[in-house]
């Protein structure tokens, strides 16, 4: 069966999985790259050793836009479809290379196994255009893995039958979990020395991440008023900032926190050195739904930089808040963390316990009738779900 990633979180996701099929007679996971983004993939798999075993022909990119990548995927992964004829696709997320892959596998009669569906906040416009992208994945999707019982509610709300729904937790959890077992040291050496000074000095490291398309412009000037604000008013915080790719972000995030002193701004980080960064952090600033399902396994507090999450476990659960891009709210809430007048709840992960891959293996099993195993909407002992 054919395991779909683009992105690094989408590899990152899928690499728990690739490894649990693996181990299952009569699946075979066949890893492929749509080309989203080079060199991130191969990055993400690389401490799992997962290995891509195909990549697609997709023409350079030259606008950037949804529909030039679409337009490229869709005729790869027909061709891809046809030549590898898998049993089923695997597609993860919210992603163009998501729904290009779903698309393409539907035309073709291929079962499309919706890896963290159901994830809803119920407004197109925010996360655009991810939040489009899930309900629309989750219309042609023959199965459901849904991280949280509120997911799965959303999609039995739509009218998805409960037959094709298995709660099984988030896969990044099996992740992190594994990656944080190896202890492995820093790679990048900013975060090397990042690491040493703040054991020596006793000081706090605050994370900051910002990708997202509705973030760019004004809002993220926002954030970075208030992280330099920040930077300001406590002489003991360090930030470190691995700056999303896109020139025009970089740009931004220079022009206002360049040569700041104890601002680290670095290239994303790989994998290992964003688990053990997420560790070492007192505090997280981000818009990434990753870090909002990776924080809590370290009980490190997380201020979302978005009005709505479709994650909204984590906040419920007393280990995130959300703060949107208002630079007075980002400022007073991270003062109140750092000055340790709030903390995190102390509890354990809510969307999973590292148990997430196998159960997902389990269901693909049973839909493809390899086992007789099957365990619609049930949850994964020990999850808070």
């Amino acid at each position: 069966m054919m395991l779909l990633a683009g992105t690094r979180p989408e590899a990152v996701k899928l690499a728990p999985l690739a490894l649990a099929l693996e181990a299952r007679p009569g699946l075979r996971p066949l890893v492929v790259h749509s080309g989203q983004h080079q060199g991130m993939v191969e990055q993400a798999l690389a401490p799992f050793e997962v290995e891509i075993d195909a990549w697609l022909d997709v023409p350079p990119r030259v606008s950037g836009t949804q529909a030039e990548l679409v337009s490229g995927l869709l005729p790869a992964l027909d061709a891809a479809l046809r030549r590898y004829q898998p049993s089923a696709v695997v597609v993860q997320g919210d992603t163009t290379t998501g729904l290009a892959g779903a698309l393409a596998a539907f035309w073709l009669g291929i079962p499309v196994v919706h890896l963290e569906a159901g994830l809803r906040t119920h407004d197109l416009a925010s996360p655009f255009p991810e939040e489009g992208t899930r309900q629309m994945i989750s219309r042609i999707a023959a199965l459901h893995l849904v991280p949280t019982a509120a997911a799965g509610a959303a999609l039995l709300a739509e009218g998805v039958p409960s037959e094709r729904i298995t709660l099984t937790g988030n896969t990044v959890v099996d992740a992190v979990l594994a990656v944080a077992a190896r202890d492995l040291p820093a790679r990048d050496p900013a975060l090397a020395l990042l690491e040493m000074g703040i054991a020596e000095a006793g000081e706090q490291l605050v994370l900051v991440t910002s990708h997202r398309r509705e973030s760019w412009g004004e809002p993220l000037t926002r954030t970075l008023t208030a992280v330099r604000q920040i930077v300001d008013t406590h002489p003991r915080v360090q930030v470190l900032f691995p700056v999303h790719p896109n020139p025009a972000v970089r740009q931004q995030v220079e022009n206002v926190l360049g040569g700041v002193a104890r601002v680290t701004v670095t290239e994303p980080l790989e994998y290992p050195d964003l688990v053990r960064a997420l560790r070492l952090a007192s505090l997280v600033l981000t818009d990434s739904g990753g870090i909002q399902e990776e924080a809590p396994t370290f009980g490190t507090p997380v201020l979302v930089l978005r009005d709505t999450t479709e994650r909204p476990e984590a906040v419920e659960a007393g280990c995130a808040w959300l703060v949107g891009t208002d630079t007075e709210l980002i400022t007073d809430t991270a003062a109140r963390i750092l000055r340790g007048e709030m903390s995190a709840a102390v509890s354990a992960n809510p969307y999973g316990n590292g148990s997430a891959a196998a159960l997902s293996a389990s269901a693909i099993e049973a839909l493809l009738g390899v086992s007789a195993n099957s365990a619609a909407l049930v949850s994964p002992k020990g999850t808070q779900c």
